[in-house]
């Protein structure tokens, strides 16, 4: 089992100015910790996402890490011109030495694309071609597509990624262990060369000394975090796509959310990992609006007494 982070860098009261250096501080104490990667996703015009511009956060991290892999999950690609994409991506792999693991994907909001002026009925035409030229000015010399979105005749790659080129999961147990089935078959039938990615498990995640002070300190910050998730559903008068509950306590009724001593957390997240086939545990420490001192608390907590019992699982 390995072990990584996920993180909307959702906004909590401290002023940006040192909000992002908490922040980093925290993807630091990741890195010394021994985590394997950090994923941060992209949002637009809420509190829910301060990183709008992924790459422009990762090129700190890159350079406040040594070990630690990171990447976006996801690059909305239908908001990238795809060529820009690639030089970014390129640059952010060499700046890091070759840590860069990047996720793309249509956008999880259809507000989100509208206010960037993107038809979300044409996000998934976007999303295809932008993902043919991305793929192809990672891996050649030059460009060359004609869709009906993008063309390009032959365009140089002056630059190209250190690397030569995991699936994560936000969702219930019994959702999750039928994506990690169907994905392990087509992975098969597709021939395939190398090894099967990773399958993750992602969950919002808080460890205290007790159980009690774990569910104290889940059930203050949530709520602001749910806040900022359905703050752009609210101001269009529109459902969620992916709903949370409002209350902590759903979530772990559910199993979308963990909470409790060293102890009750390596109990749950063994027996979740199991059950939804996934080998990849990734986990939000910072969220609401958890201290600097209580999510590196908690960060060290699982360092210390959950990933060492199950890393070998």
């Amino acid at each position: 089992m390995e072990f990584g982070v996920f993180d909307h860098l959702d906004r909590n009261l401290s002023p940006l100015v040192d909000y992002y250096e908490e922040r980093l501080a925290i993807i630091e104490l990741f890195d010394r910790a021994g985590f394997h990667a950090y994923h941060v996703a992209e949002h637009h015009a809420t509190p829910l996402g301060m990183a709008p511009s992924p790459s422009v956060f990762l090129a700190a991290v890159a350079q406040r890490t040594k070990r630690l892999r990171f990447g976006p999950m996801i690059y909305a690609l239908p908001l990238y011109h795809p060529l820009r994409m690639i030089e970014e991506i390129c640059m952010l792999d060499q700046m890091s030495g070759g840590r860069l693991d990047v996720g793309f994907g249509r956008g999880a909001s259809p507000i989100e694309l509208e206010l960037y002026g993107v038809d979300p009925a044409q996000a998934r035409d976007i999303y295809d071609e932008a993902m043919a030229v991305v793929v192809q000015g990672l891996s050649g010399p030059s460009v060359s597509f004609k869709g009906r979105h993008f063309n390009y005749n032959i365009v140089p790659m002056a630059l190209e990624p250190l690397q030569k080129p995991h699936l994560i999961s936000l969702d219930r147990v019994d959702a999750t262990r039928g994506f990690s089935e169907a994905y392990r078959v087509a992975w098969n039938e597709s021939g395939r060369a190398g090894p099967m990615p990773r399958f993750g498990l992602g969950r919002m995640i808080v460890v205290a000394d007790t159980d009690a002070e774990a569910l104290r300190l889940a059930t203050r910050a949530y709520p602001m975090w749910h806040a900022s998730f359905v703050h752009l559903f609210k101001v269009y008068d529109r459902m969620p796509m992916h709903p949370r509950p409002a209350e902590f306590a759903a979530m772990l009724e559910d199993g979308r959310g963990i909470c409790g001593s060293p102890a009750t957390v390596r109990e749950v997240i063994h027996r979740q990992m199991t059950e939804a086939g996934a080998g990849y545990f990734v986990g939000q420490f910072a969220f609401g609006d958890l201290t600097l001192a209580e999510t590196a608390r908690s960060v060290e907590l699982f360092a210390k007494e959950v990933m060492p019992a199950l890393r070998d699982v």
